[in-house]
């Protein structure tokens, strides 16, 4: 049961694995529990800190850094482009070669 006033949100430990961030829910707990995510700017050490749509998260993914700003919330943990079409990537422009 959802608690009051949790309605449009989703844990951060949920959400990183729901979006395929992380193989498994403890590895995103984890994550989490380190030190490595930035939820708004701020730094998050709780994986119960909830999430809403709009929000912007910041996190390492292998060798480099994920900006990523939520469209959606996902509901499950479905294929990777249905997880992909819940978030859209701040960095990617910076991250294109130029020419």
């Amino acid at each position: 049961m959802a608690s009051p006033g949790a309605a449009g949100s989703i844990r951060l430990d949920k959400l990183l694995w729901f979006l395929r961030f992380a193989r498994s829910r403890s590895i995103a707990q984890a994550m989490v529990a380190a030190g490595h995510i930035r939820l708004d700017g701020r730094r998050v050490t709780r994986s119960s800190c909830a999430v809403h749509a709009g929000a912007t998260l910041v996190l390492p993914v292998g060798e480099r850094i994920e900006v990523i700003r939520l469209l959606t919330l996902p509901l499950r943990r479905g294929p990777a482009p249905e997880a992909q079409a819940c978030y859209v990537r701040l960095d990617s422009e910076a991250s294109a070669p130029s020419s």
